[in-house]
C-alpha cells in the first residue's frame, strides 16, 4: 500500500503507458483501486487474452475492494471476449464509484460500460484526463473507427533539413538521448515501415533495442514492413536475420524467383497494385488492418514519405532536429514527394509539442 497522497487517475495513466507495446490489438488500459486514500490495488492490461487492468487490480485489492473507488483509464468491456466482462467483475467485487478518463469508442462497448455499472448502483464519473487517455491509445481509437492503421512519420534533420550528406552518410544526426528515445517509440507501435531505399543504403536492424527487455524476443518486436516495390532489396539485409516478422511489399510483376529464393522463417512476401512502380501505400495501410495492425511508424526514405504526406496518410509526424547544418543541394531531405505549389497549401501541423533530448529537439504534432 502506499500512504503518500497521489492523483490516482495520473497514477491509472502512467500504468496504461507501461503496457503500451505489450496488448495491441487491444488498448493499454490502467487501474488503480483507493480506499480511504490509499492504494489497495493497480494493475495494466496484459498481452491478449489475459488479465485486463480492472481486474489485475480487483485480484490485488481483494476484499478491501468493497466500498473503493476504482480509476480506470478507458471504459471497461462489458462483453463476452477473450476474457470475461470487466463491468461483471467490479459490480461483484463491491466497488462503489468508479473513475473513468475516457469511453471505449469499440461498437461493442461504446457506453455500454458506463451503462452497466451504474445500473448496478456504481457511481460513474467520466472524464478525467480525457485527451491524455485518448493519447495514450491514439492508435486503437483510429483502427477501432476505421479499420486502419494509426500512421506516424518519424525523422530526423539537420537544422537545414537534410537527412544525410551529398554521399549518402547520416550516422548519427541525432545523438544517443534521441536514438533512446526513438527506441522506446517503436517498442510501442505495432509495425515500422521503411523504403526499399533505405534497406539499400543504411541496411538497418529495425528493431526495438535495449527497450523493456524487447530485443531477442521475436513475438514483441514489431513487425517489419518493407515498400519494395521493384523488388530491389537483397536477400543479405540485415533485416531479414533479426528476431521477429518482416513482410515486404512488391508491385505486381515484381514477384520473381529471384525474390521467392529469397524467403525464409519470419518474412513474408505480398503483391499490391501501383501505379508507375510506386505501390499503393493506402492498400497496404489496408492489408495491415486486416492483420490487426493499429499503429505503423514510418521511418523513411525521403520517397515514401513524401508519399504518404502527398497522399494524406498521416496522422501524427515526429521530427527530430539536430543543431548541425549539412548543406549541399545533392544532400537529401527528410521529405520529397510532389509537395504543395504554394506555402499557404502547407501542411501544418497541429497540438505542438516540443522536447529536448541533449542538444537535439523533438517537434511533434498532428496532422
Amino acid at each position: 500500500m502506499l500512504s503518500r497522497p497521489l492523483d490516482f487517475m495520473a497514477y491509472a495513466l502512467s500504468l496504461a503507458e507501461l503496457a503500451l507495446g505489450y496488448t495491441s490489438p487491444n488498448p493499454a488500459v490502467g487501474a488503480v483501486i483507493e480506499r480511504d486514500g490509499l492504494v489497495v490495488g493497480l494493475g495494466h492490461t496484459q498481452q491478449p487474452g489475459m488479465e485486463h487492468a480492472e481486474i489485475m487490480a480487483l485480484n490485488q485489492a481483494g476484499e478491501m475492494a468493497r466500498g473503493a473507488t476504482m480509476y480506470v483509464t478507458l471504459e471497461p468491456c462489458c462483453h463476452h471476449g477473450r476474457t470475461p466482462p470487466c463491468t461483471e467483475s467490479i459490480i461483484n467485487a463491491g466497488i462503489a464509484e468508479v473513475n473513468i478518463a475516457v469511453a471505449d469508442p469499440n461498437p461493442v462497448v461504446a457506453g455500454k460500460g458506463i451503462e452497466c455499472l451504474k445500473a448496478a448502483g456504481i457511481k460513474t464519473n467520466i472524464g478525467e484526463y480525457e485527451q491524455k487517455a485518448r493519447e495514450i491509445n491514439e492508435g486503437y481509437f483510429k483502427y477501432i473507427k476505421t479499420g486502419v492503421p494509426f500512421v506516424i512519420a518519424k525523422f530526423a534533420m539537420s537544422i537545414d533539413g537534410k537527412i544525410a550528406t551529398r554521399t549518402g552518410d547520416s550516422r548519427w544526426i541525432t545523438g544517443e538521448e534521441a536514438r533512446n528515445y526513438a527506441h522506446g517509440q517503436r517498442h510501442s507501435v505495432d509495425a515500422i515501415m521503411v523504403g526499399a531505399g533505405t534497406i539499400i543504403a543504411d541496411d538497418p536492424q529495425l528493431t526495438a533495442r535495449g527497450y523493456s527487455g524487447r530485443c531477442g524476443r521475436a513475438k514483441l518486436q514489431p513487425l517489419r514492413v518493407i515498400v519494395d516495390g521493384k523488388g530491389r532489396v537483397p536477400a543479405t539485409a540485415r533485416v531479414f536475420y533479426e528476431p521477429g516478422k518482416t513482410l515486404v511489399a512488391v508491385a505486381e510483376g515484381q514477384f520473381s524467383t529471384g525474390i521467392l529464393k529469397s524467403k525464409r522463417e519470419g518474412t513474408e512476401y505480398i503483391v499490391l497494385g501501383s501505379e508507375n512502380g510506386l505501390i499503393d501505400i493506402a492498400d497496404l495501410l489496408k492489408t495491415l488492418g486486416q492483420r490487426q495492425i493499429t499503429t505503423v511508424m514510418i521511418e523513411g526514405g525521403s520517397k515514401l514519405l513524401g508519399y504518404v504526406f502527398d497522399h494524406h496518410l498521416v496522422d501524427k509526424v515526429l521530427a527530430f532536429v539536430a543543431p548541425i547544418i549539412i548543406g549541399g543541394e545533392g544532400a537529401k531531405t527528410a521529405v520529397s514527394g510532389r509537395g504543395v505549389d504554394k506555402v499557404a497549401d502547407a501542411l501544418q501541423l497541429k497540438d505542438i509539442k516540443i522536447e529536448r533530448f541533449d542538444n537535439e529537439f523533438l517537434i511533434s504534432g498532428y496532422t
